[in-house]
């Protein structure tokens, strides 16, 4: 008999998800199955996210069977409220914390304060998201400051890079954005970025402030 050695044959391959009575989630038999036990072991301990066609060539199964793995894991830390979640960014799994988290992680980050972009930075960086492919002039002209250093340091630290050139005199460096980018943000694509219209307040919010700016109000 030739020795199994992924670590799943002890398993039944048809994809069902048995649950013990009593036992919460995927936990059978006081422990997790084979299959989702590797799959946490190999995004666990990745640096970037995991592509799921490599957990499938790890794994030795589809790229399908290796999705399903994925979001069952995900449903069933969701389903304990757990601190951390399996999320799909980048076109890729990995683990991050948990939203509900978010006042503790900061917390936690507070020593990295001199790390983060400041607001010109991310104001140019927003730009860059949502206009990309997109020239430094063009950047310049919107904000209405020379963006040259903060588009080096953008791209110094990966969130932005070159995309191509724009026809004409000069042919001029196009930007986008990077998969560290995508990833720093906990997206997938860039279809995951929020609508530019649901940044900005209703046509009423923007009435009423006016109406309460406008002089010889009392804002009442």
């Amino acid at each position: 008999m030739t020795e199994d050695r992924s670590g799943l044959g002890d398993l039944d391959r048809d994809g069902d998800v048995e649950h013990d009575r009593g036992t919460p989630g995927l936990v059978r038999g006081g422990e997790l199955p084979a299959e989702h036990r590797a799959v946490e072991a190999v995004v666990l301990c990745a640096v970037e996210p995991v592509p799921a066609g490599l957990l499938a060539e790890l794994l030795e199964l589809p790229v399908e069977r290796v999705d399903v793995l994925c979001r069952e894991l995900a449903e069933d830390y969701a389903a304990q409220r757990r601190g951390f979640v399996l999320a799909r960014v980048a076109g890729g799994y990995r683990y991050q914390t948990n939203p509900e988290q978010f006042a503790f992680v900061e917390r936690f980050a507070v020593e990295g304060v001199s790390s983060r972009l400041s607001s010109a930075a991310l104001e140019t960086l927003a730009i860059v998201a949502y206009k990309q492919p997109v020239s430094r002039a063009q950047i310049s002209a919107l904000r209405g400051v020379n963006v040259d250093g903060v588009v080096r340091m953008l791209a110094q630290r990966q969130l932005v890079t070159e995309v191509g050139h724009a026809p004409g005199p000069g042919q001029p460096a196009l930007y986008g954005t990077t998969p560290v980018f995508l990833e720093k943000l906990g997206l997938d694509t860039l279809d995951d970025l929020p609508a530019v219209e649901d940044l900005f307040p209703g046509p009423e919010v923007v009435e009423l402030l006016e109406s309460r700016l406008r002089p010889g109000t009392d804002g009442s």
